[in-house]
């Protein structure tokens, strides 16, 4: 028997709260859509109307225009008392020579940046809004914890979460990790040390890896009775191959920075310095040679190859023909063009 309308009601109210702690993003919000018609099926059942489901549907949108993140039990006790607390994630676009290259710093230290819902929250509100920020050309993942890039779960906030609230939390992982993959500009992740579990799936979401030596990296959940669940399963194969990917998944083995440089897990290994930052290091001077090429080239050439490898390789020169017509039309291409017949570099402006 269906529950009654009141029920309903407050189920309904119930889910849509929960759903007002995440910060809106298209991925964010596509993924609740579908969570919210499933659950307006479960509480009202099959009958109910298109009328009625259309209402529900305006109330997503209304409740993730909420203006104030979601904050943990923790950060409202320290409002509430006065102090602050220390970002999680903190956001620094380089000046000078290096303008246009961005940093995301992880700096959970008391948690080897595990992904917590205070981390998570804040890293998909610093990309939500650098996404919208054409300054920016290439996105660079470091860590402020050193010997550590990110732990992955952080399971001991997990043992506190009833099973659905696990189900909800990983799915949000999930979109955390589909928005760092669709980031518009390049993405690098300099990987300073431990990356296991979703530290090494956030790894994995961006474009560009870079290892230091020692750094430790490895899907590792089967170790601990759970699967990869933030896009481990499908992106390690995409990167490694089917075969690799389910040898390491299986065995829940873990690769030092060299092992994954030949596996081809990594763009490159270095080795690491006294001061911890080696991988950083490398990451910068990768950014460096990305930066004076015209960005909106970059960018339609990431999307190209991303969704090429989607589809077959006709669909895929499709998209490749779709993308090359959106460029054809920039400032930056006849800057090219002028620039290689007057002999002198370029100036992109990314337009």
């Amino acid at each position: 028997m269906y529950p009654s309308r009141v029920q309903a009601s407050n189920n309904l109210g119930s889910f849509l709260g929960r759903v007002t702690q995440f910060k809106r993003s298209s991925t964010i919000y596509n993924m609740y859509y579908h969570v919210l018609k499933s659950e307006w099926r479960e509480v009202v059942g099959p009958r109910a109307t298109q009328p009625t489901w259309s209402l529900m549907l305006r109330a997503l949108p209304r409740a993730l225009r909420i203006s104030r993140s979601w904050r943990s039990q923790r950060a409202r006790d320290c409002a509430s008392n006065g102090t602050t607390r220390t970002p999680e994630i903190q956001v620094q676009a380089l000046t000078g020579p290096d303008q246009g290259i961005t940093e995301i710093l992880m700096n959970r230290p008391h948690a080897r940046n595990a992904l917590g819902n205070v981390f998570v929250s804040e890293l998909l509100e610093a990309l939500a809004q650098l996404r919208e920020d054409q300054r920016v050309r290439v996105l660079i993942f470091r860590s402020g914890v050193k010997g550590v890039f990110c732990a992955g779960a952080d399971l001991k906030e997990r043992e506190q979460m009833s099973a659905s609230e696990v189900g909800i939390f990983v799915q949000r992982l999930r979109g955390l990790m589909s928005e760092i993959a669709a980031f518009p500009a390049p993405t690098i992740a300099a990987m300073d040390g431990f990356a296991l579990g979703g530290g090494l799936e956030l790894a994995l979401a961006c474009d560009l890896r870079i290892a230091a030596s020692s750094a430790v990296m490895g899907l590792i959940e089967t170790t601990r009775g759970l699967l990869p669940g933030a896009g481990g399963t499908q992106r390690l194969p995409r990167c490694l191959g089917v075969a690799l990917a389910k040898e390491l998944i299986f065995t829940g083995r873990r690769l030092n920075g060299v092992q994954a440089h030949e596996l081809g897990l990594v763009n490159h290994a270095v080795a690491q310095n006294e001061e911890g930052n080696a991988a950083y290091l490398r990451a910068l001077a990768l950014a460096q040679e990305i930066l004076p090429q015209a960005p909106i080239a970059v960018r339609l050439g990431k999307v190209a190859i991303d969704r090429g490898m989607e589809v077959d390789i006709a669909s895929g020169m499709a998209i490749e023909q779709m993308c090359y017509a959106q460029n054809i039309p920039t400032q930056d291409r006849l800057e090219g063009m002028a620039a290689f017949r007057e002999k002198r570099p370029p100036k992109f402006v990314g337009k």
